[in-house]
Order: structure tokens, then sequence, then C-alpha cells
């Protein structure tokens, strides 16, 4: 094992990807274009079975399956980590022992005690850690905050986040891990709050600055799936916070006419609703006209990088995910995820996927209304009766 790799780093730095496909790929592109700007380097690959030149679409870095040697070998200083939830945390703390800093996909833990010891690790290690929450880097979050803290829409009263998604059924078995609670005895938590559409969930709560653990203080879950599957496609979870205001997300995979996920700000004298994978945020307030402004992004781990060289502040440091990782906490509690009855959903003809028949609106309606799906008259989760409240404190 190496020692610690103190000082600050200079461009290219030399990156580890460990998870090169699936999602992986993205991080492999966006390494690609921080390596054509001079910022970055690959200088491996840690995969279980090694790419081929064909997969990777070009002549391969170095490869290994064991990720601490091929942080030995290479000289690597960040890692980026996209791999199986339930391996973060050993993955974070082996590149961590070795000076190594990290970009590390989302979820960052599959527990609260997992994301604790990873967190303390971390921080014991000196190591800079950046979570992968793309939406954290778009400049509509301070816009927002700074909209929000001067009174642009009245007292924040909550904050609502809808994402209605589609996925086929194959997306569940995409690998040994997908669709499910635990495998193997280890905590997996795959659902769709805590992977897909986490984005939502961590997006809402940090516009309403609520987010280190201790600023959640009670949680409500209702988790359903329609598809053969143990976690949820189809839940809402309600969050109240320690500055008094709640925050309820409401998500699934079964959707009828899938579109871009948002979250949406509540004030006494008016709304902000951002659409967050497109930066754009649309302001309505009493005694104006509607206003829409597209923001730009910084991309994590540019931001990772330019914390290295220069000094800037990481965008979503751990702590910044407290809150996020109190939510994944209260699901995992949470009673396993009540299956829909057979006739409140269908497939789509020609199509391998699940529908839930009215899933779309509710989905808008709790954002909009900061209320539960049982609260909104659907049958299925009143039929369920899958929601539980814990309590943080």
């Amino acid at each position: 094992m190496t020692g610690p790799k103190t000082g600050p780093a200079s461009v290219p730095v030399p990156v580890v990807l460990a998870g090169a496909r699936g999602h992986g790929r993205w991080h492999v592109a966006n390494i690609r274009r921080l390596q054509a700007a001079g910022l970055v380097r690959l200088a491996g690959v840690c995969e279980i079975t090694p790419l081929t030149e064909e997969e990777f679409g070009g002549e391969l870095p170095e490869q290994s399956a064991d990720l601490g040697a091929l942080l030995d070998s290479t000289g690597a200083r960040i890692a980026v980590i996209c791999t199986p939830i339930p391996t973060h945390a050993d993955l974070a703390l082996t590149a961590a022992a070795r000076g190594v800093h990290l970009l590390l996909e989302k979820p960052p833990a599959p527990s609260y005690a997992e994301f604790r010891r990873m967190a303390d690790g971390i921080a014991q290690a000196g190591v800079a850690c950046q979570i992968g929450f793309q939406s954290l880097g778009s400049h509509a979050v301070p816009a927002i905050r700074e909209l929000i803290a001067d009174g642009a829409i009245g007292e924040l009263t909550g904050i609502g986040g809808a994402g209605a998604w589609a996925r086929e059924e194959s997306y569940f078995r995409r690998a040994p891990w997908a669709g499910r609670r635990r495998l193997n005895g280890a905590d997996v938590i795959d659902g769709a709050l805590t992977n897909p559409l986490a984005h939502a969930v961590a997006t809402a709560l940090a516009l309403g600055t609520t987010t280190g653990a201790d600023d959640v203080t009670g949680i409500e879950t209702e988790l359903l799936h329609a598809n053969d599957i143990e976690a949820d496609d189809t839940s809402c979870v309600r969050i109240t916070t320690a500055r008094g205001h709640r925050v309820t997300v409401a998500a699934t995979l079964c959707a009828e006419r899938p579109d871009d996920p948002y979250v949406v700000v509540h004030g006494s004298r008016g709304r902000i609703t951002f659409w967050y994978k497109q930066d754009r945020v649309l302001l309505q307030r009493a005694g104006h006209g509607p206003e829409e402004y597209v923001h730009d992004r910084t991309d994590l781990l540019e931001n990772l990088v330019a914390h290295l060289t220069t000094g800037d502040a990481l965008l979503v440091p751990p702590a910044a995910t407290g809150a996020f990782m109190r939510v994944v906490e209260a699901i995992r509690q949470a009673p396993d995820p009540a299956a829909l009855p057979p006739g409140a959903w269908h497939r789509v003809p020609g199509e391998s996927r699940r529908v839930v028949p009215g899933v779309d609106a509710l989905v808008a309606a709790a954002a909009d209304s900061l209320a539960l799906y049982s609260e909104l008259g659907a049958p299925w989760a009143v039929t369920a009766a899958a929601s539980e409240e814990v309590s943080t404190r």
C-alpha cells in the first residue's frame, strides 16, 4: 500500500474509474471530455470482468479487478466509484486509505450506519470526497436559495418533488442487486426514491437548506411496487424538517407518459419550479408575470479537480447528503414495499413495461399539495397500508 498523496494536485490529475459498464459509461464519456480539456488523465479501469477495446471504444488503460492494487500501480489521485450500492463504503475506504480522493456515485451507501462508517473514515484519512448528485452542481440551486432568502415567493411553506419515469422489466434484471432491498444478507435498498429518482429527493432537500442529518425530524413513507421486485417502484416520502416546513417527493417507474422530474418550492406568495435535468427554473409570484431562467452547471468531477488544484469548495461533500441518507435509512427500516394488486397496473401493449393508470397525476398532485398517495385517495395506497412514520430524534 502506498502512503497518502499529500499536497496540491497538478493537472492532468490521474483518475481511476471503478465500474465502467452501465451508468459507468457516462463517467467514461465525462472523463474523456475532461481529459481532452487537459484536466484529468484516465489511468485505469477497475472491473471484475475486464473491458474489451471494442466495448471501451478505444485503447484501454491499465485494468484490474483489485481497486487497491490498481490505485497503487497507477498513482491515481482520484477514484471515481460507480459500482453496486453495497460496495460503495468499502471501496471508498480502500481509496481513502491510500490518500486517494473520491467521486462516489449516489446513493453513497445503503444504510445510515454504512454512510457514517464511510464518511468518518474519509474524514480521518483527510481526503476529499464528492457525492455524485449531479443536479446539485446546477447553478440554479444557489439561485433558488437566494430567491427564497430574498422573500421572492413570501414565506417558504413546503417543497415538493415529482418524478414520473418508466422502466422496462429488463431494468430490474440488469444486475443481481437491481430492484432488491437486500442481497446475500447485505442491504441494497435499490428503490425509486433511493436510486433512479434520488436526485429529486436530494434536490428538494437542498433547496430548503435541509442537507445535514440533524435537519430532519421525521419521515413518512409509502412504498409500493407494480413490478415483480423486492424494492419500491412507486413510492412517496414526506419529510419534516427542523426549519418547520415539509418536503414531499413522489416517484414512479411505471408512468403512463414519462416526463422530466422536477422540484417545486411553495411560498405564501408564489412558487418556483425547477426541472433539474434541464437546469430550468420557472418563477411565479404575486404581482409579476412568470419568469423563466436556464442556468449553467458545474460538473462534479471538474469541481473535485478544482478543489484539489486551486482550492475551490466542494459542491457535494458527504456532510451535504446527511439528510438524504436519513431518508434512505427510513426507507430501509420501513416495512417491505407492498405489491400493487393486479388490477392496479397493466402491461403496455408491444412493450415490456408495467404502467399504473393515473399515477402520473398522483405524482404531480403529491408535489403540488405535499400529500401522500393515500391522502390523495389512491385506493391501492390505502389498501397496501405501506405508510410508516419514523422519527429521527
